[in-house]
């Protein structure tokens, strides 16, 4: 049962599982963006739950402690959240123009308006 104990992995794989179904099955260009943010978001749990160092302190030098976390995927974490933020805004942004284009954010309405062009 040593499994269990990971349990952390199995919620990355599930939500990767999700945002992934969520993206392939989903014609809407909304959802779409949303299943990519989840599939982002185990991205991020999966980083953080490997630079856990079992039993290690913060990076915080103090005297009794000689093992210690790695700060760097938790920066790298926080860098990769503002760049997804940022993505995500124009994802919408350009959801809101084909919105406006097209009147749909649906791809197979999209793609009808263009093949009867």
């Amino acid at each position: 049962m040593q499994w269990l104990g990971l349990y952390n992995y199995w919620i990355v794989i599930f939500l990767m599982m999700a945002g992934f179904y969520v993206v392939i099955s989903s014609g809407n260009l909304v959802k779409k963006i949303v299943g990519l943010n989840v599939f982002q978001t185990s991205v991020f749990i999966l980083y953080i739950s490997m630079s856990k160092v079992q039993g290690g302190t913060p990076p915080i030098v103090a005297d009794g402690f000689d093992l210690y976390s790695n700060p760097l995927p938790h920066v790298l974490i926080l860098t990769a959240i503002v760049v997804g933020v940022a993505t995500t805004a124009l994802g919408l942004a350009l959801v809101v123009r084909i919105r406006e284009a097209y009147g749909s954010v649906e791809e197979e309405d999209i793609h009808s308006q263009d093949d009867s062009l």
